[in-house]
């Protein structure tokens, strides 16, 4: 199954059996079985060693200069400095994506480079809105999915690994929380354990009255075609709404997934959830990306045309977008606005390479979060701000 191949997201086998019924007179009841115990110890995340982002950690992965220079289409360019909200009224709670370069099946929760990158990438700029919670978890690392998708077979524990993201939350309820409303943020890997985590332990539960939203991309959900769900939850339509989701899969607008691409597929002919943060409930709306000045990994910075020195490049009207759909597939179509005549760059960084070719099937998956990171911090101010009054009304 592509999805596992991927993303070594848990598959959960249910098989049963059925006997003749065997009445045994006077035979005392069986004992019920004593749960086997998990073959790994749980995470302790009153220690903040294993969270990247708390608000009671000292060197936050997420209190970093996230500031960003806006680039013209006349190539003049407008520092945009990042400030953090003060005394913020929600909580953001963020899973973070595949990252982990550990060689292990499953990662450690010690911060590497590239964990403290994604986070600076897909979720410090969230601080514009709430108070921001990231824990480490023991992943699916790089090297186990790569492994995955050559042999179909995993070495990977994904009950340990859900088992650290569903502490930690339960963590962050019991102690933190207090009766604050909380956005889930995650990417990737990190949006399917969102995904079991509102299917398995919040929808239904208490928790979910503290949903703001939730902001799972790329990894798709599907909508049920019986109830208009997506992962117990609606999809959201309008900046007002709350307890309701975000969730889409980024391709330039040229090249749409082809029939074999995983990110926006239809399941079980349930169609996969588009939502354009960049117009919710519209059509094409303008993307507010942060695209980072220098890729990770990489030993020069992108070209956007002029020379910055912020950590962050945005790019006014170069990038619209809207959501499209075909026989198989529903995905956010992102165009690229350039003028070859101009001084500022016609495109962007994103692509997935290897051996020098562009991977098409998987779109810009890489940078679905940069692309419309400004979009998605507004979206979350006015759905906490939606929340919050809802809570007043009561």
């Amino acid at each position: 199954m592509l999805r596992t191949l991927m993303f070594g997201a848990a598959v959960l086998v249910l098989s049963s059996c059925s006997r003749d019924a065997v009445t045994v007179e006077d035979a005392p009841a069986p004992e019920p079985a004593a749960a086997e115990a998990p073959d790994f110890e749980h995470t302790d995340y009153a220690d903040m060693a294993n969270w990247l982002c708390h608000p009671d950690k000292a060197n936050d992965a997420c209190a970093i200069d996230l500031s960003a220079t806006a680039v013209a289409a006349d190539g003049t360019t407008t520092p945009i400095a990042f400030t953090p909200a003060v005394e913020p009224a929600f909580d953001c709670f963020y899973i973070y994506p595949t990252v982990s370069f550990d060689t292990t099946p499953n990662s450690d929760t010690n911060a590497g480079p590239e964990e403290l990158n994604v986070v600076a990438n897909q979720f410090a700029r969230y601080g514009e809105a709430c108070r921001l919670f990231a824990p480490m978890y023991r992943q699916t690392t790089l090297l186990e999915l790569q492994k995955q998708m050559m042999t179909g077979q995993t070495a990977a524990n994904d009950e340990m690994r859900y088992s650290d993201v569903i502490t930690s939350w339960n963590t962050y309820l019991a102690n933190e929380n207090k009766g604050r409303g909380v956005l889930l943020v995650g990417h990737s890997q990190g949006a399917s354990m969102i995904y079991q985590m509102l299917e398995k332990d919040i929808v239904g539960s208490p928790a979910m009255d503290k949903l703001v939203a939730v902001h799972a991309i790329g990894y798709e959900t599907v909508v049920d075609p019986a109830t208009g769900l997506a992962s117990g939850l609606p999809v959201c339509t309008s900046e007002a709404q709350t307890g309701c989701l975000v969730s889409f899969a980024s391709f330039r607008e040229p090249t749409p997934p082809s029939v074999d691409s995983f990110f926006g597929k239809a399941q079980d002919g349930k169609r996969a959830v588009c939502t354009n943060p960049a117009g919710l409930g519209a059509g094409k709306g303008s993307l507010r990306a942060f695209m980072p000045r220098q890729s990770f990994g990489r030993m020069m910075p992108n070209d956007y045309g002029v020379a910055v020195d912020t950590p962050f490049v945005t790019l006014p009207g170069l990038l619209t977008a809207e959501c499209q759909s075909n026989d198989t597939h529903d995905w956010l179509a992102v165009s690229i606005n350039a003028d070859p005549a101009d001084p500022r760059a016609d495109d962007i960084p994103g692509d997935l390479v290897f051996d020098g070719k562009v991977v098409a099937d998987w779109g810009l998956h890489l940078v679905d979060m940069n692309l419309a990171m400004g979009n998605l911090v507004d979206l979350a101010k006015s759905e906490g701000a939606a929340w919050q009054a809802a809570q007043t009304a009561e």
